[in-house]
C-alpha cells in the first residue's frame, strides 16, 4: 500500500539532471509543493532501474519455491531493480503482482524449446508441430511476452544449431503477435538470427552471432537487443566444458566470445536499441543489475547510455514512465553521488522507493 505520509525527495533528477523537489502523494510523484512533507532522501534521483533479462522463480535445477522466488525478488529490489522483464521461468510467478513490496514484473511465462535441446527442467520442450500452440498458451499466460529458445547445442552436429526451422519460428511469432504478445529469443549463434529477424521478432537475447547485415536489419525493424554482457563473459567456461565431447561447439563459443565486444559495439553504434539484463536466476546471481550496467560501459558504451539502458530508456521500451514527472509512479532510486560520472555507485543505493514507499 502507498505510504499515507506526504514524502519529499530532493536533488538532481536524471536523466536531465535538473535539481528538483519531488513530492510523493498516494504513491505518485507531484511537482507541486506539499506543505509539511517529510524529506526522506536527498541525492541523485534515478527512475527505478530495470532488469530486462531476469528469471524470478528459476535456479540451476528449474522452478523454485515461492519462498525462494520472494528472496530473489527482494535481492533485485534492494539493488534498485524495480521493474523486471522476466525472460522465462519454470515457476508460476503471477502472485508477485499482488505484492506491493516486490518489483513490478512483466512475465514471459515458461521458455519454449526443442525437445532435449535446452537446460533440463527449464522449458516446455516441444516438436515443430506443437510450437505455435505452446506460443499461444504462453502468450495468454504471460504479461505480453513469449520467450523462445532460438538455438542450442545439437548432439547430431556437435555445435550450436537453430531449435526450429525459419518457417516454424515465423508461424510462432505471428501467433504470438495475434495474441497481443511480443517475442524474444535466446540466440548465441548466427544461423538462427536471419529467420527470426525477418519474421519480425521483437527482441534478441545475447545476440553474440550478429553480423553487419543482421544488425542493419534490426535497425530497420526496430528490433531490440539485450546483450547480457555478464552472461556472455561465461562463454570460455562453456567452451572448456564442451571441448572434449563437442569440439565444434567449443570452437564456436570461443569465437563468439572473442568477437563479443566488436559485435555488441557494432549494434550499439548502428543504433540497435540496447537494454540491460543481468540474467539473474539463469546463470547469474540476483541483485546485480549494477554489474551489468558497468559491464556494458566497459565494452565501450557511454556511461549515460549504459545507465539509460537500465532506467529511463528501458522503462519507456516496456511501457512505463521514462521520467519522474507529474503523476508518475513513485518508483525511484537515490544515490549519494552522480552515477553518470561513476557507475559503481549503482551498487550502493542510498534509498530505494517503490510505489511511494521506502523499501531500501
Amino acid at each position: 500500500m502507498p505510504d499515507l505520509r506526504v514524502l519529499k525527495v530532493s536533488g538532481p533528477v536524471l536523466p536531465d539532471g535538473e535539481v528538483r523537489d519531488l513530492y510523493v502523494v498516494d504513491g505518485q510523484i507531484t511537482l507541486e509543493k506539499q506543505p509539511g512533507a517529510e524529506t526522506v532522501a536527498t541525492g541523485w534521483v534515478v527512475p527505478g532501474l530495470v532488469d530486462a533479462h531476469c528469471h524470478l522463480g528459476l535456479d540451476d535445477n528449474g522452478g523454485t519455491s515461492d519462498a525462494v522466488t520472494e528472496h530473489q525478488a527482494i535481492e533485485d529490489r534492494d539493488a534498485g531493480a524495480l521493474l523486471i522483464r522476466d525472460a522465462g521461468s519454470a515457476a508460476d510467478t503471477r502472485w508477485i503482482h499482488d505484492r506491493d513490496d516486490l518489483p513490478r514484473l512483466i512475465r514471459a511465462g515458461r521458455h519454449i524449446a526443442r525437445t532435449k535441446r535446452y537446460i533440463r527442467n527449464y522449458a516446455h520442450e516441444v516438436e515443430p508441430a506443437e510450437l505455435s500452440d505452446y506460443v499461444a498458451q504462453e502468450a495468454e499466460r504471460g504479461d505480453g511476452w513469449v520467450k523462445l529458445v532460438g538455438d542450442w547445442i545439437s548432439r547430431e552436429t556437435g555445435d550450436l544449431a537453430p531449435s526450429f526451422a525459419p518457417d516454424d519460428f515465423a508461424r510462432a511469432i505471428a501467433v504470438a503477435h495475434e495474441h497481443g504478445a511480443k517475442v524474444t529469443a535466446h540466440c548465441f549463434g548466427t544461423a538462427v538470427l536471419p529467420g527470426l529477424i525477418e519474421a519480425g521478432i521483437d527482441c534478441i537475447e545475447h545476440g553474440t552471432g550478429l553480423t553487419t547485415d543482421l544488425i542493419e536489419a534490426m535497425v530497420a525493424r526496430g528490433t531490440a537487443l539485450v546483450p547480457t554482457v555478464m552472461q556472455v563473459d561465461k562463454f570460455p567456461e562453456y567452451a572448456e566444458a564442451g571441448a572434449e565431447k563437442f569440439p565444434a561447439y567449443s570452437s564456436t563459443m570461443t569465437d563468439l566470445y572473442a568477437r563479443r565486444r566488436a559485435t555488441i559495439m557494432s549494434a550499439y553504434e548502428a543504433g540497435v536499441p540496447l537494454y540491460a539484463g543481468s540474467d539473474g536466476g539463469g546463470v547469474r546471481r540476483h541483485g546485480n543489475i549494477a554489474g551489468e550496467v558497468m559491464a556494458m560501459a566497459d565494452l565501450g558504451m557511454s556511461k549515460v547510455d549504459a545507465l539509460g539502458a537500465a532506467s529511463w530508456r528501458a522503462r519507456a521500451w516496456l511501457g512505463w514512465n521514462a521520467t519522474l514527472t507529474e503523476a508518475a509512479p513513485a518508483d525511484l532510486v537515490v544515490y549519494d553521488s552522480d552515477p553518470r560520472e561513476d557507475l559503481s555507485v549503482l551498487a550502493r543505493p542510498a534509498r530505494v522507493m517503490l510505489r511511494g514507499v521506502i523499501v531500501g
